[in-house]
């Protein structure tokens, strides 16, 4: 079934392809007058007919990306993406002609689909990755003289030509020298394991995340009890430097208080000090039941 699948893709892809080359090539004053029509009057014929006869612009990009190891036919179909953005945007006023302003729309898609899906992990996300994701094979080719690993030398040349850090370069070289590999894949010829099961798990035990949560309980607790020994004013000041995530500053809590910023800190000071001297009081009464148990 898979294998008619693909023989009927391949045929939707040959009749697309033939239908696309018939499309009659444009004039520059005929591109220029449908451009018009859709800019001004909204005529979606005009602006069928634009993005028809350029479809082998698409047809021709797109092949430059056969061998990133995606279907050709989803490639095309990006690029037919990028084509109608082009036709949408494009001035016709502007001394240019739409293939010259279409290529960077349709490359565009492309490769912003090929990023999405060649691999399951993101591998481009600057526009220094994205250009080494695409041209570090062509550079490899034109630089390193024998297959392997590329020499520090090759590193730093193609770190310069693309504008990024030798380390992307590296990582990149990694990324594209191995395909993903599944988690369930067996482990071994034997195959009692999969690779998942050797997998660490990071998280929290039940045991630990039930400590963690009394703990952090109980530290809010004593905070609460120890802020109740404070005035009103060491409260305020506390609660606005020390509890908030914009903290005020001292001349703007002097200005509300009506005292000097200097006095603000020295407030602040002393408030901290009974903080402090509260909570470890409390730890301590709390480690001497402990022991007394």
């Amino acid at each position: 079934m898979a294998c008619v699948d693909t023989q009927e893709t391949l045929k939707a892809n040959r009749r697309f392809i033939r239908t696309a080359m018939r499309a009659p090539v444009l004039s520059r004053e005929r591109e220029v007058e449908l451009a018009r029509a859709w800019r001004v009057q909204q005529n979606e014929g005009a602006l069928h007919e634009l993005i028809t006869s350029y479809m082998r612009l698409v047809i021709a990009i797109a092949g430059r990306y056969r061998h990133y190891g995606l279907p050709m036919g989803d490639i095309v179909q990006e690029g037919n993406i990028g084509l109608m953005q082009a036709a949408a945007r494009f001035d016709p006023d502007r001394e240019v002609r739409f293939s010259t302003y279409a290529c960077w729309w349709v490359r565009s898609a492309i490769q912003d689909h090929i990023l999405r899906n060649w691999s399951i992990v993101r591998t481009g996300t600057t526009a220094g990755q994205k250009a080494l994701f695409f041209n570090l094979r062509r550079l490899r080719a034109q630089i390193a003289a024998a297959d392997g690993p590329l020499s520090p030398q090759a590193r730093q040349q193609i770190a310069g030509l693309v504008s990024v850090d030798e380390a992307e370069v590296a990582h990149m070289e990694a990324r594209l020298g191995s395909a993903d590999r599944s988690l369930n894949a067996a482990v071994g010829e034997e195959g009692e394991l999969e690779w998942q099961d050797l997998l660490a798990d990071d998280r929290l035990g039940p045991e630990e995340a039930v400590a963690q949560l009394h703990d952090s309980a109980m530290r809010n607790r004593w905070l609460s009890e120890a802020m109740g020994r404070l005035s009103e004013r060491e409260r305020t000041i506390i609660e606005e430097r020390r509890l908030r995530e914009d903290e005020a500053t001292l001349e703007s809590l002097g200005q509300w208080l009506g005292i000097s910023k200097e006095r603000v800190r020295q407030i602040e000071h002393e408030a901290m000090r009974k903080l402090k001297y509260a909570i470890i009081q409390r730890a301590g009464s709390r480690e001497a039941v402990l022991s007394a148990a």
